[in-house]
């Protein structure tokens, strides 16, 4: 990475600057910037790492963040940290850039953070595995899940996104899907087991900054129009009131972003309310695009992807419906397109 140009980009008041050096001149600070420059990590993950108690690494942590070089966010009773954004953390970035990858404590961390992800990558995938029989259950009665991300691709268009939100994130298959074209990319889930799944899913194909929240989907915990593109993507059948919380995710549009939803035609097996806690069985068009109005959406798409034909089975057709925001789109900046990675 090249110097920071300090003729460009948001400026940093001295004194803000002269805390945030302060903040990074200290070597085990310096080596936690390094590697969360590679994505989130816990304190936990971190001790492993440095092999440094957890109190002390806490204290850095501190440091750090009341610098603005680090932001923190809980997960239930676990906190994640990230490199922060704005002009405290980008005073650093040019340093970060700069230092030598082999030097010997450096490429030690790199070595243990790949431990770290490999042992949360395994336990994931136990996690995972437990629940694999059900979704494979799932999977089974509707068209391929290859076919249904075509069509989402094909909806959401190749254009670069400045910001992505996928609410009920699950394993991060949207973010995995979507990521890769978005300048941010957020994925929000209420089970912390799941979003580990996704942590670990995500950091196995290189998207190790993409963020991930634990929170309520009926009340995001994200300022209003901060997206251009959010997705509920299989979510909506597992709610009791799935109109309010897509009415919580238009809230979260930017002006002439977009709401994409997918998820079930109407069904009737019922069987589905007790082996995969399904509250809804599938949603009709109408419904949807009534739904997508009362939030203040201009219903643009529909469309069905009925399931292969097989005698005798039960299918379920899978539906996508594209919602965008009234309120024209600024074009005055637009993303440059690159990896979340």
């Amino acid at each position: 990475m090249s110097p920071i140009d300090i003729e460009s980009g948001p400026g940093i008041g001295l004194a803000a600057a002269v805390s945030a050096l302060r903040a990074a001149a200290e070597e085990t600070r310096l080596r936690i910037l390094l590697l969360l420059r590679e994505g989130e990590l816990s304190v936990s993950d971190l001790t492993d790492i440095l092999g440094q108690s957890q109190p002390r690494i806490s204290r850095h942590l501190k440091v750090l963040v009341e610098a603005g070089l680090v932001a923190r966010h809980r997960e239930g009773a676990w906190a994640f940290f990230r490199l922060a954004e704005g002009a405290a953390s980008g005073s650093v970035q040019g340093l970060l850039g700069a230092l030598d990858r082999d030097d010997i404590r450096v490429a030690e961390d790199r070595e243990r953070l790949a431990a770290v992800r490999a042992r949360r990558s395994e336990a994931a995938q136990a996690f995972f595995a437990r629940l694999a029989p059900r979704w494979d259950e799932i999977r089974s009665l509707h068209v391929a899940e290859e076919a249904v991300e075509a069509a989402i691709l094909e909806v959401v268009g190749p254009a670069s996104l400045r910001s992505l939100l996928d609410l009920g994130t699950g394993t991060g298959r949207m973010l995995r899907l979507l990521a890769p074209q978005a300048q941010r990319a957020v994925g929000l889930d209420g089970s912390h087991a799941m979003l580990s799944v996704a942590r670990a899913s995500l950091a196995r194909g290189g998207l190790h900054r993409v963020e991930l929240r634990q929170g309520d989907l009926y009340a995001p915990p994200f300022p209003r129009g901060g997206f251009d593109l959010v997705v509920m993507h299989q979510v909506l059948h597992y709610l009791d009131d799935p109109a309010r919380a897509l009415a919580a995710a238009a809230r979260l549009l930017a002006p002439g972003g977009r709401l994409l939803i997918v998820d079930f035609a109407p069904h009737g097996i019922e069987a589905l309310r007790e082996t995969q806690a399904h509250r809804r069985l599938g949603f009709a068009s109408e419904q949807v695009r009534g739904w997508l109005e009362e939030a203040g959406l201009e219903a643009e798409i529909s469309r069905d992807l009925p399931p292969p034909a097989r005698p005798g089975a039960g299918q379920l057709t899978v539906s996508l419906w594209l919602g965008r925001d009234r309120r024209p789109a600024d074009l005055s900046e637009t993303a440059p397109s690159r990896e979340v990675a």
